[in-house]
Formats: structure tokens, C-alpha cells, sequence
């Protein structure tokens, strides 16, 4: 298949959206990372979607919609529901609702009662969705369980020929994928964190929200209600390990030119091997969760790497979900400091 590619101009968002009304699947920007669209209400568009990925079919696609009249048809939304899409909508976060009998396809919900849907604050998507007419699917635009991608130039390396378009509308801000909220449990709870926070969404619910991402992780007949919840995830080939800053000064101690290093500028400054392969997450938190899967996805196609130390951020606020992506990309491994007794 050939992959045609498509600018942020109107004409080829028209192009691109035309592809969607024919069965097809269109890579696309979102402010947290690309995504992969299909028409939701066309099962053998889903399927392709699937197929492009290599995604497990028991694990749900987010509906995703240009505003909220779209979206009304197919799920049932509460009050509470509205005042968070009132609060975040355009914008990264996923709000989990029950569906209207027989109004949405199985595989996107991966065969439960509830669907995962989303308004993204990115302009040249919403454009798209409203031209197609239609709500879309939007997993991540990679590989089923490798890094997001951030750039257009990320969904070519992993879909090009297996996708009829891609539309580049430059780097993601954001960086991370969206929070998710399941609004049908019995207390609104975090299936993935992301940039809208915890005490964000309490605060406009006025009520308490769990985090539920600590949970154990699903048993294998299990159906997950959001993405990221039961297969791994944003893991390069490579090995990952994840540092604290405080161990900056002893992982230097082990590095060698099959290592890469990933940390922010003030760390790098004090990189004692300028040749080291580094690369900088930038001067704060919003700019490392930005270049967080960028990185990831060079050192993995850097041959002459076999391993790539990433530092870890303050488990707080947006940390909480770059710190979420870091632990799924790395399996749980750390660099523990050098033993000095």
C-alpha cells in the first residue's frame, strides 16, 4: 500500500478525511502524541487499524470525536461526565462511559458495556474528524507495545505502507498519552495517568478520585477498559534502565559507548564524556515528557547502543504520568548507585 502524505492545510486535511469515509486508516497529530485513525463505526475499517498495529483485539480503542454532538449518539453521559468534558474538553483527557445498546462496535470497546472517548485540543484533527463526519479510533500510531510516537516522521518508520495517509502537523506538546477516567465506577477512578492530574479532576468533580494504576495487573482472560492496562507497553528493543539524579555522578562511573544516557540539561552539562551518546530531555518537566518517546525511539534504532539510562522526574503532577511510561518502557528495571562500602 502506498502511504500518502498530507501538511496541516485544508486541502489535504480534506484529502485525508475523504481516505477515512472509503474504509481507510489515516495517521494523525494530537497534542500527546500521533494516533491512528479509522472510522468507529465501520468494523472492517477498525480491523484495519488492528492489523496495523498488531494490537491484541482485546484491547479497547479510544473513540475519538471533533466535538461533543459527534459523540452523542453512542454513549450515555452524566452530568458529572460533562462537567469534566466542560473543564478539559479539547484537551488530554479520556473519559471511560457506558455505551447505548447496540450503538457501538465491540471492537472498539473490546467487547464491554463502556467505551473510552476523547476530544483532542489539536485544531487539524477536530477539522478532520467534523469533515469526515464521523467519530474515529485513535490508538497511538506505533507498533502495539513500542514507544509513541511524537512526529509524523515516528508514524512513517512504523506504519508507512500500512496505512493509506499520515497528516504531520509537526512535534506533539504534550508528549504522553492522555489521562484516562473511568466515570462507570462506583468512585471515578484513574485507569492512566497523563497530564490532567488527579487533584485536577476532584477538583471539578468535587468528590474523591482514585487512582487505580497501581492495581494489580489483569489476569490473561481479563478485558482491559483502557489502553496501557494489561500489555506492555512504550518499550523499545534495547534495555532500559531508569536513574535517579541522585545516582548521576555513579552512572557515569559505568558507562561505556554501547550506553546511552537520557537526562535533563543540567545533568548533561556535567557529562564528564562529551562523546557519550546523550540525549536531553530538556530544561523541565513538560519538556521531558515531551522528548521522553523521541529519544527512546533514536536510541533504539542506533545500532552501535545496547542500553539506554533515562532519569526519572519528580512523582508528582505530569511527573506521575512520564515517571507511569518510563516504568512500562524500562520493566520495572533501576540503576541502583554503585556499591561503595
Amino acid at each position: 500500500m502506498e502511504t500518502k502524505h498530507f501538511n496541516n492545510q485544508n486541502t489535504d486535511i480534506e484529502a485525508a478525511a475523504k481516505l477515512l469515509q472509503q474504509g481507510e486508516v489515516v495517521g494523525f497529530p494530537t497534542e500527546t502524541v500521533y494516533g491512528l485513525g479509522a472510522d468507529a463505526t465501520n468494523d472492517e475499517a477498525v480491523k484495519k487499524v488492528f492489523a496495523a498495529k498488531g494490537r491484541p483485539a482485546d484491547n479497547p480503542l479510544i473513540m475519538t470525536v471533533g466535538n461533543i454532538v459527534q459523540l452523542t449518539p453512542y454513549v450515555e453521559i452524566s452530568d458529572k461526565a460533562k462537567s469534566l468534558m466542560t473543564a478539559f474538553w479539547p484537551g488530554s483527557l479520556t473519559i471511560i462511559l457506558p455505551i447505548k445498546e447496540g450503538q457501538v462496535s465491540m471492537l472498539v470497546t473490546g467487547g464491554l458495556q463502556t467505551a473510552a472517548v476523547r476530544m483532542p485540543a489539536n485544531e487539524v484533527t477536530r477539522t478532520l474528524i467534523k469533515e469526515a463526519g464521523f467519530p474515529i479510533v485513535g490508538p497511538s500510531a506505533n507498533l502495539s507495545g513500542k514507544p509513541s510516537p511524537t512526529t509524523a516522521a515516528h508514524v512513517q518508520h512504523d506504519m508507512d505502507g500500512k496505512v493509506a495517509g499520515i497528516i504531520d502537523d509537526g512535534p506533539t506538546q504534550v508528549g504522553v498519552e492522555s489521562t484516562v477516567i473511568d466515570m462507570t465506577a462506583k468512585t471515578p477512578t484513574i485507569l492512566r495517568t497523563g497530564a490532567v492530574s488527579q487533584e485536577d479532576l476532584a477538583k471539578v468533580l468535587g468528590e474523591e478520585v482514585v487512582d487505580g494504576t497501581s492495581k494489580k495487573a489483569l489476569a490473561a482472560d481479563q478485558t482491559p477498559k483502557a489502553p496501557g492496562m494489561k500489555y506492555r507497553h512504550y518499550a523499545p528493543d534495547k534495555d532500559v534502565f531508569v536513574f535517579d539524579p541522585l545516582d548521576w555522578f555513579d552512572l557515569q562511573e559505568v558507562l561505556t559507548e554501547h550506553d546511552a544516557v537520557m537526562a535533563d540539561e543540567d545533568l548533561l552539562k556535567n557529562l564528564k564524556d562529551k562523546k557519550q551518546p546523550s540525549w536531553s530531555l530538556g530544561h523541565n518537566l513538560n519538556q521531558a515528557s515531551e522528548n521522553l518517546f523521541a529519544g527512546l525511539r533514536y536510541f533504539d534504532d542506533e545500532q552501535k547502543i545496547d542500553r539506554i539510562y533515562v532519569q526519572s522526574m519528580p512523582d508528582m503532577g505530569l511527573g506521575k504520568a512520564y515517571n507511569n511510561r518510563l516504568a512500562k518502557a524500562s520493566g520495572g528495571r533501576l540503576f541502583q548507585g554503585l556499591d561503595r562500602d
